[in-house]
């Protein structure tokens, strides 16, 4: 099967691809440079072009750009970026998508668990309202932005991703340095939920959806087992045999993070529970082995 892939350079893209055609898919990744492969199509998602000759045939997309979360302080300026290089790709893609003869079977757009915000000690599923501030704002047109390719009968799935576990990347490769430092410990309080699942699992689920002729709408990328912050902090210290009692103050991270604590530090207690009644096998459903599979990677 012909796959389109954006944000293949990312940390799940650079994972995804690799297993897709060792699997026996063509794979064709979006590029904003000019194309240096016939494996490569040029967009710019920002000038609203797309080189649509290139997703000719495709029998699935798989949209994962977007500016990172966690790679700087979030400013007025980075905020707009954070929203804009999710909605604004989004909506291309899928209109162009859309009006393609004949349509991809599938799009898997990425969305993050960030969208039902703050739940307290509450367990959400797919079923969950979307919470309130700037995350669930950005999530919620990042989702809606997916709505002409649905419309056009392409089965879509918004894979709402917890937090990705893999020292490649993302936030426990920023984590590495200070836990063996024996710098590390829990985040604020540390009671907060949080919802994880290790890269492995993360990519095979993508897989797994690509075939997955039932699943639609928003699906919760995240292994069945949500830990407390401060659990997570000893797992960790554990993992990498050092101490992790050092609490992160919330005014430090308020003043680190540009005022978004209540985004990044909102208690999550994710389930994945379309996954799960589909059949999706987590090989890591439990931290200790995530973890220690992440670090093993």
């Amino acid at each position: 099967m012909k796959v389109i892939v954006t944000g293949a350079s990312g940390l799940l893209g650079s994972a995804l691809v690799p297993v897709l055609r060792q699997a026996g898919h063509e794979v064709v990744t979006l590029v904003r440079r000019s194309p240096t492969s016939p494996h490569e199509a040029r967009w710019d998602p920002a000038a609203g072009t797309l080189d649509v000759d290139a997703l000719a045939g495709a029998g699935a997309a798989v949209h994962l750009a977007g500016a990172g979360i966690g790679d700087k302080r979030w400013s007025t300026e980075y905020r707009q970026l954070i929203r804009e290089s999710r909605v604004t790709g989004t909506t291309l893609l899928a209109r162009t998508l859309a009006g393609l003869q004949p349509p991809p079977r599938v799009l898997l757009s990425a969305s993050g668990v960030g969208y039902y915000g703050d739940t307290g000690e509450n367990a959400v599923d797919e079923t969950g309202p979307p919470g309130t501030g700037f995350l669930p704002e950005v999530c919620a047109e990042w989702e809606a932005a997916t709505t002409p390719a649905a419309e056009a009968g392409i089965r879509v799935c918004r894979m709402r991703s917890g937090i990705v576990l893999s020292r490649s990347g993302g936030a426990l490769r920023r984590q590495l340095l200070p836990y063996r430092l024996g710098l590390g410990g829990p985040l604020g309080s540390g009671r907060q939920w949080m919802s994880w699942i290790e890269v492995t699992d993360e990519i095979a689920a993508m897989v797994f959806l690509l075939t997955a002729a039932n699943v639609t709408g928003p699906v919760n990328l995240t292994a069945p087992a949500p830990v407390r912050q401060r659990d997570f902090a000893k797992s960790l210290g554990r993992a990498l045999s050092r101490p992790a009692v050092l609490p992160a103050p919330r005014l430090g991270l308020r003043l680190l993070l540009g005022g978004i604590t209540d985004d990044l530090l909102g208690s999550q207690r994710v389930i994945p529970r379309r996954l799960l009644d589909a059949g999706f096998a987590f090989r890591s459903p439990d931290l200790p082995a995530a973890l220690a599979a992440a670090l093993r990677a």
